[in-house]
């Protein structure tokens, strides 16, 4: 193995020193003296110094252009051996505190009538077995640093459970207090060795996967048949959604036993972890979806649900992101893309239409976001004004009052929508000549000019300053507005540009809390304000004369 000059011997010093002073610990506590505990304090600064020296080693190696000589394998040792060295020292540093709180006792022997030495055990064993684990790869080394820290949390519910007890009886509070500060490091010790559990299960799989995440995934995978461990598959991050999912690609390493090849269809798919009342929301709609409209959105390998964490394992969709093609596909390649993009949705939306009456939210649905958008963008909170003798609202004010005039225009039908438009969600396979759903979360029978304001905005918010790009841009908008004009006069839709007004000032608000290029991010809320202005002048008149302002449309 290469090793680079100084990390590896640093990091076995440091794991030694760091389990010295565990082990040194415990003695103190069974037999305490001065001589020790300045051994243990003073040894506390040549760990940090040791820490520090490996991080800046790591950073160095880091900086440098060494994936080219030595490949992401190693550079993902080094970047693991960083995460372990501050959580050793941190486990030093609880030692450390703990040694100092015994000088709060007024009885020192009152401490041994507590099992401190089960948690020291569990601890110095995590410890010796850091480097072996990372120095043979074993997964199963890994798990078990990282279960460790529920062992530990048991350890300390149990005294904790007994000093609250002991505590109401109004004696030996100073010594009971001591005491459960003392056992509260050791359970803090826990946590830094679940870090350094996962640090080496990233240096082993070459990806940062908490426990939970490792597990639910092997569970998973097991639902599809597949009788191997993560260990046997090649898992990659994608991204992480702004709803708190994980979302990864799962591939069969190439080295894999022919006789999982029944279970192939499980491998090149997609793997998402969440709170289960969203993964559970999406698996539902992807059946939904499959119902209505066949090979449209990914089909569902397995579904899994443990305690507060759901997984789902999905066909990985081939193709191009629609904002990646807007962006860089020739003109000919995304006028097809569009057109077969809007003939599927028109499709959608013709067989799930269902006629009568719905009221929509679109202002509701401004309010609930509100706290996000200003915590982002205090300065976007609009205070109520007066200039002369005209009135300007403040932009709660705005709100409540297009809350009612919103109740005047009901949209005259529903369909099944995708809930969440937006162009990165929308797959366009050339080969096929299809396109795909994704990210189907929120998908629920709604008024179709929600999906369209989504699908306009998310155009409009890409933060593309480039002349020619934007006119790509604009031309996207142009013609998607377009076709959405079509299917509502098809449809006898006379409301449209009313609430499709409401739709984009709610689409425009709501992207701010992404955006963190302030004037950017200012010129969409005034959009979405000029927008609710423009639905409050026409109060009183119709909905159905409302002309929305299309050039609110284009930047």
């Amino acid at each position: 193995m290469i090793t680079f000059e100084g990390l590896e011997e640093n990091f076995k010093f440091l794991t030694a020193e760091v389990q010295k002073q565990v082990r040194s610990s415990l003695v103190f506590l069974k037999d305490p003296t001065h001589e020790l505990y300045d051994k243990i304090i003073s040894r506390d600064d040549y760990i940090d110094s040791l820490k520090v020296i490996i991080e800046n080693k790591c950073y160095s190696q880091i900086h440098t252009d060494s994936r080219k000589l030595v490949g992401d394998a190693l550079l993902n040792r080094i970047r693991g051996i960083q995460v372990m060295s501050v959580n050793l020292e941190r486990i030093a540093d609880f030692c450390g505190n703990i040694v100092r709180q015994t000088g709060y006792l007024t009885d020192h022997s009152f401490l041994h009538g507590y099992n401190y030495e089960q948690m020291f055990a569990e601890i110095e064993s995590c410890i010796a077995k850091i480097l072996g684990v990372l120095d043979s790869a074993s997964l199963t080394g890994a798990l078990a640093i990282c279960k460790s820290e529920h062992a530990l949390d048991n350890m300390y519910k149990t005294i904790f459970d007994r000093i609250m007890d002991e505590l109401r009886t109004g004696q030996n509070i100073q010594n009971l207090i001591t005491i459960l500060f003392i056992f509260r490091y050791l359970e803090r010790i826990g946590d830094s060795l679940l870090n350094i559990g996962e640090a080496l299960m990233f240096v082993i799989l070459g990806e940062r996967i908490k426990i939970e995440q490792f597990e639910a995934l092997q569970q998973t995978l097991t639902k599809t048949g597949f009788a191997g461990g993560v260990k046997d598959i090649d898992f990659k991050s994608i991204l992480g959604t702004r709803s708190g999912c994980r979302i990864g690609k799962v591939d069969q390493k190439v080295s894999q036993d022919p006789s999982q090849a029944a279970c192939a269809e499980a491998f090149g798919c997609i793997y998402k972890e969440g709170a289960p009342p969203k993964i559970a929301t999406e698996r539902d709609n992807l059946s939904r979806w499959a119902e209505i409209f066949p090979g449209l959105v990914a089909n569902v390998f397995s579904y899994n649900q443990e305690a507060d964490k759901a997984s789902l394992l999905v066909e990985f969709l081939p193709g191009c992101n629609f904002d990646e093609l807007i962006l860089s596909a020739d003109e000919e390649l995304l006028q097809n893309a569009l057109f077969i993009l809007t003939q599927t949705v028109k499709h959608v939306w013709d067989e799930t239409l269902q006629p009568g009456a719905f009221q929509t939210n679109y202002i509701e649905q401004i309010r609930a976001r509100m706290d996000s958008i200003f915590q982002i963008h205090p300065g976007f909170a609009m205070p109520r004004r007066g200039i002369g003798g005209l009135s300007i609202p403040s932009t709660d004010e705005l709100l409540l009052t297009c809350l009612d005039v919103e109740q005047n225009a009901p949209a005259p039908f529903r369909v099944f929508i995708h809930g969440d438009f937006n162009a990165s969600n929308l797959i366009y396979n050339h080969g096929q000549q299809c396109v795909h759903f994704i990210d189907v979360y929120r998908s629920k029978e709604f008024d179709y000019v929600q999906d369209v304001s989504v699908f306009l905005i998310s155009n409009f918010r890409m933060p593309v300053f480039d002349r020619r790009l934007r006119e790509r841009l604009n031309n996207v908008i142009e013609e998607f507005y377009h076709f959405a004009c079509e299917f509502a006069l098809d449809k006898q839709d006379a409301t449209f540009d009313f609430r499709l007004a409401l739709a984009l000032s709610r689409s425009f608000a709501t992207s701010t809390r992404f955006e963190l290029n302030r004037p950017f991010a200012r010129e969409m809320f005034s959009r979405s304000r000029y927008l609710l202005e423009r639905v409050l002048q026409h109060e009183g008149k119709a909905p159905e004369a409302f002309a929305l302002p299309t050039s609110v449309l284009f930047y």
